[in-house]
């Protein structure tokens, strides 16, 4: 089990982090933890796409990684502008 440790954070972010850890049922220390968990890195990231391209026949090279990250983005944008 790691040792506990402490992070700096204002008293807002604090209140709703215990807020949304009571709502779940849960604490500050396994909200936090689920939500590192469910986060990928950016290296996680990108060895997904790798695999996925391998798995498409497709050489992940930079320009598929461009054209990759290109289409997210239009993605992102439209589902930004379709909820407003």
């Amino acid at each position: 089990m790691s040792k506990p440790t402490s992070i700096k954070t204002t008293e807002a972010v604090r209140d709703r982090l215990r807020i949304l850890a009571a709502e779940r049922g849960t604490t500050i220390t396994e909200l936090l933890e689920e939500l590192a968990a469910g986060e990928l890195t950016e290296a996680e990231r990108a060895e997904r796409a790798a695999e996925a391209a391998r798995e498409l026949g497709i050489d992940y090279t930079p320009q598929v990684r461009d054209a990759g990250q290109s289409a997210w983005e239009k993605i992102r944008a439209h589902q930004g502008s379709a909820a407003a």
